[in-house]
């Protein structure tokens, strides 16, 4: 490097590596969002330190003992190479070299994080003016807890931490498919209160359907499995269920369709459906830690590079590959997080340029933010009719599968709705 070179300012470069397999993400690597077959994985934020970690960042400019000038002729301050490294790791996705929970209580909340709904006014601005006609819309299964239907993290409540009686290895165990392929029965116990049916879509589905109806929704891509995005009324072509549904089912070893009703009946029985052709268990098409991501899961190569605004809402961002693709947006899109906790990118202080955070209550906020947008009325409005027209289908389709199993779920959700101002669907 001669003189001339290292008096440029020093110039950062991310890498992204594309896993050894090209079918199967390790936990501690980055994803490609052009990788074809990804495989559903959990990141490890808080992960030993001393396991290996691929190198992801090379710093490439000055030398740490040359204080030189900046790009602008300004005194720039010393800082040595390995200092940078560490300031860039919070570029990072789903929590690889960001803060885990024990540094973000040093750090404290990040400080552009709004409380006071400035973020949601600004993006309501946008909308309003015209200039947001592309909206992605990302969720996880904290849009579905006003509906009755935990969540899988939250402490004390989730699904993760209310797994005894499954009696599982560790909580994640319950949707592994090399743990599923030796013992079923558990995932099976467990869809019996999962499969679709015993719960009705809240305002927060409503809003998504409304942003559909205002013509502004380009895709939701949804982590849950619950099946309230369709019935609600969102369309298939408006929809990615990146982890799948209850909607089909397969034999789980060799893929072969098998009818999706016959395999609810035995799982509700307590049967256990097995293949026609290779005997093997058969499973609802629901995407289990190390199974591929279904086809249409890959529209976000398309839709995130066009999106001029990114919602997301209710999710941890801890499950790859799905976590990293907010990072896929241009830089220059807004992106708004209305969620309980800060995660994933807007951990950073500060936050990027046009990232907006919204925390608290969920169903509250987007409530709010409806308001703002003059929507409120217009999505009760839809909610009752939609009532009027679906409800007698839910009750008769609980009566024919034998709904015994949901019947406290169900009133849970009814007494949730009658004390709430607007009806639930």
């Amino acid at each position: 490097m001669n003189s001339a070179q290292t008096k440029l300012p020093w110039r950062e470069t991310l890498y992204h590596p594309i896993p050894q397999h090209p079918r199967r993400l390790d936990s501690r690597t980055f994803y490609s969002v052009e990788t074809k077959g990804a495989r559903m994985n959990t990141s490890k934020p808080n992960e030993d330190k001393s396991s290996p970690r691929p190198a992801v960042v090379r710093v490439r400019g000055a030398e740490s003992g040359d204080s030189g000038l900046g790009q602008y002729g300004k005194q720039r301050k010393k800082q040595s190479d390995s200092a940078l490294p560490q300031d860039l790791r919070q570029m990072s996705v789903s929590g690889q070299g960001g803060p885990n929970s024990s540094e973000e209580k040093k750090l404290g909340q990040p400080q552009n994080v709004t409380k006071s709904g400035g973020g949601l006014a600004s993006v309501a601005r946008l909308i309003k003016l015209g200039r947001c006609k592309n909206v992605v819309v990302v969720t996880g299964a904290g849009i579905s807890t006003a509906s009755g239907i935990p969540d899988f993290r939250t402490p004390g409540t989730g699904l993760y931490a209310n797994l005894e009686a499954y009696n599982v290895p560790y909580p994640e165990a319950i949707f592994n498919v090399d743990y599923f392929s030796n013992d079923p029965q558990p995932f099976f116990s467990l869809a019996k209160v999962l499969y679709p049916g015993s719960h009705r879509p809240n305002y927060i589905h409503y809003f998504i359907r409304m942003l559909h109806h205002k013509g502004l929704l380009l895709r939701l891509y949804t982590q849950n499995i619950d099946g309230l995005e369709k019935l609600c009324g969102i369309p298939d072509e408006k929809l990615v269920e990146a982890h799948g549904s209850f909607a089909t089912a397969s034999c789980h070893l060799c893929y072969t369709s098998y009818p999706a009703e016959e395999a609810k009946r035995a799982i509700m029985n307590g049967d256990i459906p097995t293949c026609t052709f290779c005997a093997a268990t058969v499973k609802p098409d629901v995407v289990f830690f190390g199974e591929d991501l279904p086809q249409k899961y890959f529209l976000h190569t398309k839709d995130f590079p066009k999106a001029d605004l990114l919602v997301i809402m209710g999710t941890s961002l801890q499950i790859e590959p799905f976590a990293s693709l907010v990072n896929t947006v241009r830089s220059t899109v807004p992106r708004l997080l209305l969620n309980r906790h800060a995660v994933g990118p807007f951990l950073r202080v500060p936050m990027r340029r046009g990232d907006h955070t919204e925390l608290g209550d969920l169903e509250n906020t987007v409530r709010r933010f409806a308001e703002m947008l003059g929507w409120n009325d217009d999505i009760v409005e839809l909610m009752k009719s939609h009532e009027q027209e679906h409800v007698p289908t839910l009750v008769s389709g609980r009566s024919e599968t034998g709904g015994s199993d949901c019947d406290e779920s169900d009133s849970e959700t009814d007494s949730k709705c009658s004390a709430s101002s607007c009806p639930r669907n």
